[in-house]
Parts: C-alpha cells; sequence; structure tokens
C-alpha cells in the first residue's frame, strides 16, 4: 500500500454513494445520487483510521436519510442495553444527546426517566426535547452527560470535535460514544462496511488514546461496535503507535471475487451493508434480484448507486423459488430473518459465504 510522509493507504474505492442511508423515489434518481470516492488512510501522527477524500461539502443530511434499525427486535435489545449502561454509568439526569436520528433512542431513555435534550436536522416529529439542527458550543448549553451514538465516525476531526462538546460543556462531563469497529470489519473482511459517509474508522485502542479515564469500554452488538464511557476532562490528542499499526488483511474482500454467485440472490437488509454489497456485486458483473426491509420508510424506495426497489418480504418470497439464496447483510439478525421468512429458503451470513 502506498505511504506517504503522513499516511499509510489501506483501501481504495471510487464513485461510491455519498449517503448509502438516503432513500431516493424512483431508480433513476438513486443512480444519479452524488457520489464520492474512498482513500482509507492511517494517520501516522495521530493513528486514527479516515477517509483522506472525504468533502464534507457534499454531506447534507435531511428527511430523506432513513437510517433507523429499531423495527428489528435485536437491535431494540441492543438499544435497551445501552440504555441500560449508561443509566448505570451516567445516570438519567440532565443528558444531551447529540445526533439523536429519529429520537428513537432519546424517547427509550425519556420513557426511564432520563431528563434529556436531543439535537439532529433529520428528525421528523414532533418532540419537544428535540432540535433540528446540529448540536455545537454557540448554544450555551453543558449537561451531566453526553449520548453520541453513531455520530463521531461522520465527523472530519473526531478528537477537535470531542474538544469542542468538552469545552462546551464546562470541561467536564461524562461521554457515552457508540461506534462500528474496524477491527471487527478487518477480522471478519467486511468490506461492505466501508462506507463514503464514514469519514472515520475506530479501533478500542484510540479511544484508549484519547481518553485519560474510561469508566467503562469495550465492544457490543456482537462486536460490530464499539463503546466507551469517557470522562471529558480527561481527553487528550491521540498519538501514532508504531507497536499497533492497523493491520488490512490482504484477502480483504475475497467474497466479492469468489467468483459467479446465482443471479436469484436476495439481499435482507436494504440499510448500508445492502447499498454497498448490492453496489459491488453490480460492479462485479453479478448483480442481485431483489432487496429486501422490514422498515416501512424504506419500502417502495430506491438505493442509492444501484437503483434497486427496496421491498416488504411479502413482495418478494411468494415469488422466488425455495433454491433462493436469503444474504443476510447483518448476522445478528439471521434468526428473526428466518422466522420471518418461514426458513424456507437457503441462508447465508454474508462474509461468511
Amino acid at each position: 500500500m502506498t505511504q506517504t510522509a503522513k499516511t499509510r493507504l489501506l483501501y481504495a474505492q471510487d464513485d461510491f454513494p455519498v449517503f448509502q442511508n438516503r432513500m431516493y423515489a424512483t431508480a433513476e434518481e438513486a443512480r444519479q445520487c452524488p457520489r464520492g470516492n474512498i482513500r482509507l488512510v492511517e494517520d501516522l501522527t495521530s493513528g486514527l483510521v479516515r477517509n483522506e477524500a472525504f468533502d464534507p461539502d457534499l454531506v447534507d443530511y435531511d428527511s430523506a436519510y432513513q437510517n433507523e434499525q429499531a423495527n428489528s427486535l435485536p437491535f431494540r435489545q441492543h438499544l435497551e442495553w445501552a440504555a441500560d449502561l449508561i443509566s448505570e454509568e451516567i445516570g438519567l439526569d440532565d443528558l444531551v444527546e447529540v445526533g439523536c436520528g429519529k429520537g428513537t433512542f432519546l424517547e427509550m431513555l425519556a420513557a426511564r426517566g432520563a431528563s434529556i435534550t436531543g439535537f439532529d436536522p433529520t428528525y421528523e416529529g414532533d418532540s419537544p426535547l428535540i432540535q433540528r439542527h446540529y448540536f455545537g458550543p454557540e448554544l450555551g448549553l453543558s449537561a451531566k452527560g453526553l449520548v453520541l451514538r453513531h455520530v463521531l465516525e461522520h465527523i472530519p476531526d473526531p478528537y477537535a470535535f470531542l474538544c469542542q462538546l468538552r469545552d462546551a460543556n464546562g470541561g467536564s462531563g461524562l461521554i457515552y460514544i457508540e461506534v462500528p469497529c474496524f477491527d471487527w470489519i478487518c477480522k471478519e473482511r467486511s468490506w461492505f462496511d466501508i462506507f463514503y459517509e464514514h469519514v472515520n474508522y475506530f479501533r478500542l485502542s484510540d479511544f484508549k488514546k484519547m481518553f485519560g479515564k474510561t469508566p467503562a469500554l469495550g465492544w457490543c452488538f456482537g462486536g460490530q461496535y464499539l463503546y466507551v464511557i469517557g470522562d471529558l476532562s480527561s481527553l487528550r490528542a491521540p498519538e501514532y503507535d508504531p507497536a499497533n499499526p492497523v493491520h488490512l488483511p490482504d484477502d480483504f474482500t475475497p467474497s466479492l471475487h469468489a467468483g459467479a454467485t446465482p443471479s436469484t440472490d436476495v439481499v435482507w437488509g436494504g440499510a448500508s451493508k445492502g447499498v454497498i454489497y448490492a453496489l459491488m456485486r453490480e460492479r462485479a458483473g453479478n448483480p442481485v434480484q431483489a432487496v429486501i426491509d422490514i422498515n416501512p420508510n424504506k419500502q417502495g424506495q430506491y438505493l442509492a448507486g444501484t437503483g434497486l426497489r427496496v421491498s416488504a418480504p411479502d413482495e418478494v418470497l411468494p415469488n422466488v423459488p425455495k433454491s433462493t439464496r436469503i444474504l443476510v447483510m447483518n448476522p445478528n439478525y439471521c434468526d428473526e430473518i428466518k422466522k420471518a421468512s418461514n426458513n424456507q429458503f437457503t441462508y447465508v451470513e454474508v462474509g461468511n459465504d
């Protein structure tokens, strides 16, 4: 891989959808979606991994951005686990959720009695607890605890952003952070978990470097996510550790280049993983037949890049042969998917095929 004086190139792709979770009303609009390039590098000063080709001017979140996963029981169970951890380690008094999405997790905490305010420009509801704009130090708000779930991977300078949150919060307070785990992506050869809108890819060691005090940290959601509760007063600039370099496997994309697979394959999961998987399969000359998702806000809409229509299970399953392979984009949902489809098909946990 190419190395400059300050970075080392790990992975490259071109012409990726800027938003893999933005839904489109027509197939043509979806195929003409905004696009950007991936140049994943290891920073040899900070040790962090980022997309060096990321252009923040391409990114503008709106109500067409659909990343809600709480329609699935396994994911709701994960949210309950996270809420338990926050309740135990931070408490429920005086919380702020930065980038609260559609408000599902915030409402879960509020139902437990939390005093909480959320911020997100993509919010579509009418909760008085949520403000439809970005959270920033100019608001003059401070809280006992901050919640930052699946936000930090979208921020061009994550350490500077955490410093802004610390300063806006009076230099102290605890913060719950949850992000995808880059070590898991590498270990599982999960090339379809590399997205344009994810500027950063974190390892657990990154948070150990950024926080001097971490009351809790580890892996969750089957190892796919990292979590940390950090003391904002202990923030410090991360530094590259030559004894712990990033290792992207040489055989990172074997399942993509393993040869032709049945054209009747159906992707179950029209979120980020499914969008990139379908796109790369199409580019390899081996497109999938259909995409299923149980999120009603995705059904009838079209996926960025490929223009594939997202369907409800009962729109697809009665019309395909029992020999069809159902490609499960997230192994955490495999049992749920088998049950929902009466275990009638061949199920493949993508990445393990």
